[in-house]
């Protein structure tokens, strides 16, 4: 799956394969091991991450109910006669088919796909940006998309990436898509960035959107065992970034209660650290270790095959 597809959540994985995600973690170690793929938060892709990127056919079937229900998030932020800008990606052109619905709304694009959601909308004025057709993503960059956006000022930005810690920001792994993706940021009053749990803690090649400049994060709630994926949020809350889970439509706790200007943050639970073995659990030789390597070994063999 992860050759066919360039990344794979563990979602995905356990669904296929028909067991837990925490089993499904611990083969995806083993086959790290080997040299067959680079594990991420949340996931894995083919060896060379920093600068691997996956095109729209790959994307566009990664993580889907977790960026519908951001998308769903994201659109509720929108208010009617607002001006923005929505960046390139699969999560935005999921905000995009939210957005027809929104009146009076004028939207600034470099994304394709984000102006095809938004083509048949009697109510949205559609502003595409110039540029170069980078067809991998179906997303106009280059000088053209740039220069386009020089002198423009709208309320806010909504943007996507390959990667978000809290140390770099936002990332990708395109300079020209980093590139298109500064001068949006520039272009807005505040900027959200839409980031599944699975790009939590990944880093890429090329910085987008430094930490200390993103307004909002909207996100789904990490699997319960992601540990790194939990303190790379409450990392980025303490640096003052509003978190929006997906699900509940909360932001940062007292997110609107804040006095104007503060920078609400959200107290995201820190991870629990695991408890030692409890007394009886231990097996040593003949206490069923055996059977439990055998059977994981076969879903190793299992997941190369797919």
């Amino acid at each position: 799956m992860v050759r066919a597809n360039g990344a794979v959540s563990l979602r995905e994985l356990a669904r296929v394969v028909q067991t837990s995600e925490v089993t499904v973690r611990r083969d995806v170690r083993a086959l790290e091991a080997e040299g067959l793929l680079d594990r991420r938060h949340g996931g894995a892709v083919l060896p060379g991450g920093f600068t691997r990127e996956s095109g729209f056919p790959q994307k566009s079937h990664l993580a889907t109910a977790e960026k519908t229900a951001i998308a769903d998030v994201a659109a509720s932020l929108v208010e009617e006669g607002e001006a923005i800008v929505v960046g390139a990606g699969t999560t935005t052109q999921e905000l995009a088919r939210r957005l027809a619905r929104v009146p009076g709304l004028t939207v600034v694009t470099n994304s394709l796909l984000v102006a095809q959601a938004l083509a048949h909308a009697n109510r949205v004025e559609v502003v595409m940006t110039g540029g170069t057709l980078r067809g991998s993503n179906y997303a106009l960059v280059g000088s053209g998309a740039e220069q386009s956006l020089q002198g423009l000022r709208v309320s806010r930005a909504f943007l996507s990436g390959s990667g978000l810690t809290a140390e770099r920001g936002l990332s990708t792994s395109n300079m020209l898509s980093a590139s298109v993706d500064r001068a949006l940021v520039q272009a807005a009053a505040e900027v959200v960035v839409l980031a599944d749990h699975t790009k939590l803690g990944s880093d890429t090649m090329f910085q987008t959107v430094p930490t200390d400049v993103i307004t909002r994060l909207v996100t789904d709630e990490p699997p319960a065992h992601d540990d790194r994926a939990a303190t790379e949020l409450q990392a980025l809350a303490d640096q003052g970034v509003q978190i929006a889970v997906a699900g509940t439509g909360q932001s940062a706790a007292g997110g609107d209660q804040h006095p104007p200007g503060a920078r609400p943050r959200r107290d995201v639970p820190l991870p629990v650290q695991r408890g030692r073995m409890a007394a009886g659990q231990y097996r040593g030789p003949g206490g069923g270790m055996a059977a439990e390597t055998m059977e994981r070994t076969a879903r190793v063999a299992d997941m190369r095959r797919r």
